[in-house]
């Protein structure tokens, strides 16, 4: 049974919407937890399909994984490293976590190469140069990653690029190598420090979380702990960018608006009236907004994962605005679909021109997380009749309870199925 997302637009959003736990944090904290010999509890976990595959394969692995609400208990004591070519890790990219996780605690892993968002090849060629530097041997068999060493030994990596799935994953694996690990180059987004913090409650010794030098010295064993996740600052600046493309009025609470920074600015340069509390920020939206230039870039630049949002509201500015992603090189497949909703933009490279127009409801598909996020906001922005949009399923590998929280703050939106 396929369902799809009806949109009828044209109601500003109003009222407060809390969020809830990082879908980019998460998914790398939940493998995280297999370094433990003891128990670790995960609050705060988003109600997402890519947690629930996740513990799906804990337990295939052996581990036992037990949920309520926004908790998991996730007891790792039987954990075993089985090769896991096919199945579940190819549901979703961040199964690659998987790699680092069982390579420091069993010092091997089997994993098949991962799926997930399809917007544009992104190689893991900077993890396996960490892995190797770490004394692993990798070879790729089938479509499957074997990875094996017979020691683990600290070592100096420096990443050819800025990647945070690179800079996780090394860092899983060094946690339990013998003597120091330097990451340079690293990634410095807050989910970094997120699974930084989680591994030090777990006894490891990491310094330099959030800076592009990460010290890491390996330890022997590592036990259970306690952690709450960072608010998600992708699913926050969405809702603050649906606001805006609705001239609504919406506090968007549970936050840490430092993390929301580069939106802030450039929501502010539109026009938009932006209100920032010590958890929460109250957008405020105008009858007409300024053109922009924005340039998408790593952490603490304009993220990448809000490109394609703020494509869809600067389509409601006055003039032509230009969209750069310095990030991906072809992450524009919204773009014909939002053509189809009556939208002129034309891509160009790494740029998406933008000239600023109304749209009109039309038949649209999602084809990865953030493209289906840009296309519920521009729905909420059509004035008259019914937005259609398939492909949901990856809408709600980001967006907990989206359909809720829309109707609570004045949509009307409501799901059908086939």
């Amino acid at each position: 049974m396929t369902g799809k997302l009806m949109i009828a637009g044209g109601r500003p959003l109003r009222g407060t919407i809390t969020i809830s736990g990082a879908k980019n944090s998460a998914v790398a904290l939940i493998p995280a937890a297999i370094l433990a010999e003891s128990t670790v509890v995960l609050d705060n976990l988003p109600q997402i399909s890519d947690v629930g595959i996740l513990a799906e394969i804990l337990g295939e692995l052996g581990a036992s994984v037990e949920r309520e609400g926004d908790s998991m208990r996730i007891h790792p004591q039987s954990l075993k490293s089985i090769p896991m070519p096919n199945g579940n890790v190819k549901k979703l990219r961040a199964s690659y976590y998987l790699m680092g996780a069982l390579l420091g605690r069993f010092g091997e892993a089997t994993i098949g190469l991962p799926g997930g968002c399809n917007f544009e090849p992104r190689p893991i060629d900077q993890h396996i140069k960490g892995f190797e530097a770490l004394g692993a041997e990798v070879s790729n068999e089938n479509g499957a990653i074997h990875i094996r060493a017979k020691a683990l030994r600290g070592a100096k990596i420096y990443l050819d690029m800025v990647s945070v799935g690179a800079t996780i994953n090394i860092m899983l694996a060094a946690s339990r190598a013998k003597g120091i690990t330097l990451i340079e180059n690293a990634a410095k987004e807050p989910e970094i420090i997120d699974v930084a913090t989680l591994l030090n409650s777990m006894g490891a010794k990491i310094k330099g979380a959030g800076t592009e030098t990460i010290r890491i010295e390996g330890v022997d064993a590592m036990q259970g702990c306690r952690h709450s996740i960072i608010p998600d600052r992708i699913q926050a600046g969405s809702y603050m960018i649906a606001a805006a493309a609705t001239r609504g009025d919406v506090l968007v609470d549970n936050v840490i608006p430092k993390h929301l920074e580069a939106l802030t600015a450039k929501l502010q340069e539109m026009g938009v009236h932006i209100y920032e509390m010590d958890e929460s920020i109250r957008v405020v939206g105008q009858p007409e907004y300024e053109s922009i230039d924005v340039k998408a870039l790593v952490y603490p630049g304009f993220a990448t994962d809000l490109q394609s949002p703020m494509t869809s509201l600067l389509t409601q500015v006055k003039g032509t605005s230009i969209l750069t992603d310095y990030v991906y090189n072809n992450r524009f497949k919204h773009v014909p679909e939002l053509v189809r909703m009556g939208a002129r933009i034309k891509v160009e490279g790494r740029s998406a021109v933008i000239e600023g127009g109304l749209l009109q409801s039309a038949k649209v598909k999602a084809t990865d997380l953030r493209a289906g996020a840009s296309l519920f906001i521009a729905a909420l922005t059509v004035p008259t009749g019914e937005t259609e949009i398939t492909g949901t399923e990856y809408i709600y590998r980001g967006y907990e309870n989206l359909v809720p929280n829309l109707r609570n703050l004045g949509a009307e939106v409501w799901e059908e199925y086939e």
